[in-house]
């Protein structure tokens, strides 16, 4: 019966079940529709990048898309961008290359609506940015199945799923390698010690039997994993670690069934057995590494209860964590977690915000203030107002944030995965040129004596090579020290957006800081008030339009007038202009008609307006004036933070130059300046400046980590090549940020600096310890100094000696 392959998916058939259209041939109706939509689009140069390779037929499923436009699937999968944009996070069945991948990116793109279309070959997840008003979720699910794949929403609990079920496996087939091989190593002990030495063949032969017998399970149950990884890299053209783990310990299981069977020579069953155990110790830490950073996520998610009692119309009423809207008035007892963030309605409390800050002290909550999901109520009965869902809660926001850094790699590793592929081809030759010299030259030059078995001593050494050079260590050098990092840094209350971020704080080589909130604890505190004119009427103006700002000098002057005047009321201001790093301007109308031009800010605010008062100070001054007349001016001080100078101090010592910019006047600047160490500052400096200010710095080849508020500062922020967004909870700007502080200390920013750098030493370490074990192994191994049993030990304690170096990242 002869067969034929569909030329859609490349599965071979027989050629009576086909379905035939001219010169094609197809296994289903789905190859036949995919190979024309491919063809109709545009899309055939898919066949060529598909090669030889085989790929399942299209899936046939009859499940509705509907679901994926519901408003309830919406609000647990789908993000809300900040341009308007919608975000979901899928996994795409039916990947099993890099061709798929390319297939389903570029339909994607093509499709009118999606703006991003990134697809992880390693998980199959992808990440979808599009437009709602071009095109719908189920629109772009149809799309996806229209050529052959399946999606679905990735959800973490998938994740913590597949990360215990891979350390289970791992575990299981570690064990059985390790009973296999203990047994083993008792014979062969036994054997290479000459206990066995005059003993009959009939015997010796029973001795192989039950080496083989041992070896089997341990080869292709506990090895598996290693056959599989080098399937798929050679099935996508990459010669990985497991092509050399699976090729040196076939080859040796291969020879020793030889001996066994009659052949002259010794059986290797042990090397086999030791080989596989040792490599696959060293897999088994990697998974526990990988399990440990997903176990940190569960730790942070037990944070949040699973429900939570609302309040509407007088009604309590218990709901599910993902059914709170904005605006949910929630009950919260003592003891109790909060569930979303929110505002303070009714009652006082303490809470425990060390979840989030890593602050051991209790905050004292009046109403109106900020309440952050994750912290603990601790001693009363209150209500609060919810402001945002839990999907975009802070708690939320940080496992979300750790989610996407633990799937990222810094650069370096990427230069070291690329390394360690060159490498193991290298191996491969060098390990076929070793067995070539060893076979036909090895008597000639002294290798091989006189009546030996060269076959099997170019086999041994050869096996050696392969075994002894195994790029374990290289492969392990970089993720085992930054899933470490990763982790170290989110104890610390440290959350890096990805993984590459730690590599460029550990290079860089300028450090910018914002003055306020930063260097300074952003509580400004009125020093000395001048109140030119105290008509009542005038100073309501001056209270209104200080409520119209967020800005930390106008809430500093709003609270002290308030304090002073309490009978101050708010008035109507209209075409109020907010002016970066100037002010606030506006209009006022009375019930006569007459109109009020009101202006509140600094000086340069009032001269822009000509207003040309004069006014010097060396604190932070905040003027007002009416119809270009000054009513009253203000001097603001404000406290540096107690970390401050140690922080600077500890920049300065690592030969990284910092500097301050800020706003403010150059008086202020100077003085806190001096106070802190800082050398270098820039004053009366607006937020596109600071920006442009960042960008000198990053042509003239300067590595520039920014802190500040994460919101004044977002256009800076944007522009250097690591922005670290001050603040606690929900006041972090995670939207321009690349590393949230998750409490306002500056000594945490200090511990970024600290373990990333640390990190870096190591990963630098641990590339090192490998380049130099291989250098110097190899050329033994070559030269037939050592067996593949030794060979198995060496290279495995190679990478468990760069476990080792990673773990000590933990130690301060």
């Amino acid at each position: 019966m002869s067969t034929i392959k569909c030329n859609h998916c490349h599965v071979e058939f027989s050629k009576d079940v086909m379905i035939k259209e001219n010169d094609l041939y197809f296994c289903c109706n789905g190859c036949q529709g995919v190979y024309h939509l491919l063809k109709d689009g545009g899309l055939d140069s898919f066949y060529e990048k598909l090669g030889n390779k085989t790929i399942a037929p299209p899936l046939q499923t009859d499940f509705d898309t509907s679901k994926f436009d519901l408003e309830s699937f919406e609000k647990r999968f789908v993000q809300t961008l900040d341009n308007g944009l919608k975000k979901v996070d899928l996994i795409i069945e039916g990947i099993h290359c890099a061709a798929c991948v390319w297939l389903n990116e570029k339909v994607l793109y093509d499709t009118k609506g999606i703006v991003e279309a990134n697809i992880n070959f390693t998980n199959n997840k992808a990440k979808i940015v599009w437009n709602e008003e071009q095109v719908s979720l189920s629109e772009i699910i149809n799309k996806i199945r229209s050529i052959g794949y399946n999606a679905y929403a990735y959800d973490s609990k998938i994740a913590d799923e597949k990360a215990t079920q891979a350390k289970r496996d791992y575990f299981i087939r570690m064990m059985v390698a390790v009973f296999a091989t203990m047994n083993i190593m008792m014979l062969s002990v036994a054997k290479y010690t000459g206990f066995f030495r005059g003993i009959d063949d009939d015997v010796m032969d029973l001795i192989h039997i039950g080496e083989f017998i041992l070896t089997t399970p341990v080869l292709f149950y506990s090895g598996w994993i290693f056959f599989k990884g080098a399937y798929f890299g050679l099935k996508n053209r990459i010669v990985n670690m497991d092509l050399l783990v699976s090729a040196g310990a076939s080859l040796s299981y291969i020879y020793s069934i030889y001996v066994m069977l009659g052949g002259h020579g010794e059986s290797y069953f042990d090397s086999v057995t030791m080989i596989i155990t040792f490599v696959l110790v060293g897999k088994y830490l990697e998974v526990i590494g990988k399990k440990s950073a997903v176990d940190t996520l569960d730790k942070i998610k037990s944070q949040l209860p699973l429900e939570a009692v609302i309040i509407k119309e007088n009604q309590k009423t218990v709901v599910a964590l993902d059914e709170i809207e904005v605006g949910d008035i929630i009950e919260l007892r003592a003891g109790e977690k909060a569930c979303v963030d929110g505002e303070l309605l009714i009652g006082t409390a303490s809470f425990d915000e060390s979840s989030i800050s890593g602050e051991s002290k209790f905050i004292y909550k009046n109403i109106g203030d900020k309440i952050f999901s994750g912290t603990i109520n601790t001693d009363s009965l209150i209500q609060y107002r919810a402001s945002t869902t839990f999907a975009n809660s802070t708690l939320n926001s940080i496992v979300t944030l750790l989610e996407d850094s633990l799937s990222s790699k810094p650069q370096i590793e990427y230069t070291a995965n690329e390394l360690s592929k060159k490498f193991s081809l290298t191996i491969l030759t060098l390990s076929l040129l070793t067995f070539c010299v060893w076979y036909f030259f090895g008597l000639q030059f002294g290798f091989v004596h006189e009546g030996a078995n060269h076959f099997e001593q170019a086999f041994i050494v050869a096996i050696s090579v392969i075994v002894i050079a195994c790029p374990c260590a290289l492969a392990l050098a970089t993720p085992i020290a930054s899933l470490v990092g990763i982790s170290q840094l989110a104890n610390k209350g440290l959350l890096f957006k990805e993984a590459k971020f730690i590599e460029t704080l550990a290079r860089a080589t300028k450090v910018v800081v914002d003055k306020t909130g930063t260097i300074t604890n952003g509580e400004l505190s009125v020093k000395k008030a001048r109140i030119l004119d105290d008509n009542i009427h005038k100073l309501n103006l001056l209270y209104s339009i200080l409520e119209a700002s967020n800005h930390p000098i106008s809430l500093s002057v709003k609270a002290y007038l308030k304090n002073k005047y309490p009978e101050l009321v708010y008035k109507d201001i209209t075409e109020v202009k907010h002016i970066n790093a100037r002010g606030v301007v506006g209009k006022y109308t009375n019930v006569e008609g007459k109109t009020f031009e009101i202006l509140g800010g600094n000086q340069e605010l009032l001269h822009e307006n000509g207003i040309h008062y004069k006014f010097d100070s060396q604190c932070s001054v905040y003027m007002f004036a009416i119809n270009k007349r000054v009513i009253a001016t203000f001097e603001l001080e404000d406290s540096l933070k107690e970390d401050a100078k140690a922080f600077v101090e500890y920049i300065q010592n690592q030969n990284i130059e910092i500097i301050m910019l800020t706003g403010d006047n150059k008086e202020v600047a100077q003085k806190i300046a001096k106070q802190v160490g800082i050398k270098k500052f820039v004053a009366h400096i607006n937020p596109i400046e600071k920006a442009n200010y960042i960008k000198k710095l990053k042509d003239e080849g300067e590595i520039v980590i920014m802190a500040g508020d994460g919101i004044n500062d977002a256009v800076a922020l944007s522009n250097c090549d690591v922005a670290v967004a001050m603040g606690s909870g929900a006041d972090i700007s995670i939207s321009v940020s690349d590393v949230v502080l998750l409490n306002n200390s500056l000594k945490s920013l200090k511990d970024a600096f600290v373990i990333s750098k640390r990190t870096y030493k190591f990963i630098k370490q641990n590339l090192a310890i490998s380049l130099v074990y291989n250098i110097i192994t190899i050329p033994l191994a070559m030269f037939g100094f050592v067996i593949p049993l030794v060979a198995a030990l060496s290279m495995s304690l190679s990478s468990l000696i760069v476990v080792a170096n990673s773990m000590r990242i933990k130690n301060n």
